[in-house]
């Protein structure tokens, strides 16, 4: 009997310390893992070693403009625009799209097929977004010819309440993201656009949340319901510039990089 219940104790033990164990070591690897991401948000725009042997590149180094410049413009603007904490600041007007100093900016150089990672930050009612695939045509908006992630704060801005489209992550007025999970104002939220052969995705804080395919019967179809529709070269471009929008709202954009599909 003694020996019974000495077997049972000992057996117990066991499975105590197995559980203590397998508990010390996913809290190790927990751990591990968000040291690491918080590793990433305070040192930005830089890229690891993993990253550089997959072929990525930044496309914005925190310490100047490099790259960049205004859409339709040679230079990069000299108001509107500004580094701040290492990011890219739009700097608001409160008059909205109309009272925009800078005027959108684009990076100097085309892209085809490509995986596109950034953060943005919006302000309190703000509204922003990022262009890809545009074409630069004198005396034509970006937003003629590029689709447009947009980027919101849902709570506040009046564009939330004129349908889900309008939403953060959505492609602009065309497609609803699901789920929509974009944080509130004042906090970043990670994006990405991938593009290929004309499939796009996009994805927010780690969940895909729309995809669509370029010149498909189904695309035009939804461009000819749009406010698009009389615009012969929006989402006509396989090939094109990555912009990011001045819409008269403080902004904030870092970690801004891409690799070639």
């Amino acid at each position: 009997m003694k020996m019974n219940r000495l077997n049972t104790n000992l057996f117990i033990g066991l499975i105590m310390a197995a559980f203590l164990f397998t508990s010390c070591g996913q809290g190790t690897k927990k751990e591990d893992q968000e040291s690491q991401k918080q590793k990433e948000m305070d040192q930005p725009n830089t890229l690891t070693e993993k990253e550089k042997e997959e072929g990525w590149q930044m496309l914005f180094n925190g310490e100047n403009t490099d790259g960049w410049r205004g859409y339709n413009d040679a230079a990069f603007p000299d108001s509107g625009w500004v580094i701040e904490d290492q990011a890219l600041r739009c700097i608001g007007s409160g008059q909205g799209e109309a009272g925009g100093a800078g005027g959108d900016i684009v990076y100097d150089q085309k892209f085809k097929d490509f995986h596109l990672k950034l953060e943005w930050k919006i302000s309190k009612g703000g509204n922003s977004g990022i262009f890809y695939l545009a074409k630069e045509v004198e005396d034509q908006p970006i937003w003629q010819s590029a689709p447009e992630m947009q980027v919101l704060d849902n709570e506040r801005h009046i564009d939330a309440k004129l349908g889900d489209s309008r939403k953060a992550g959505a492609l602009y007025d065309l497609i609803a993201p699901e789920p929509q999970n974009a944080k509130p104002a004042g906090e970043w939220n990670q994006v990405e656009i991938m593009v290929y052969q004309g499939t796009v995705v996009h994805r927010m804080n780690g969940e895909k949340i729309l995809e669509y395919h370029l010149g498909t019967d189904k695309w035009k179809e939804m461009v000819k319901k749009s406010k698009f529709s009389e615009y012969e070269d929006f989402g006509k471009y396989r090939e094109g510039y990555i912009g990011l929008q001045d819409h008269g709202n403080d902004v904030w954009f870092r970690n801004i990089k891409l690799k070639k599909l």
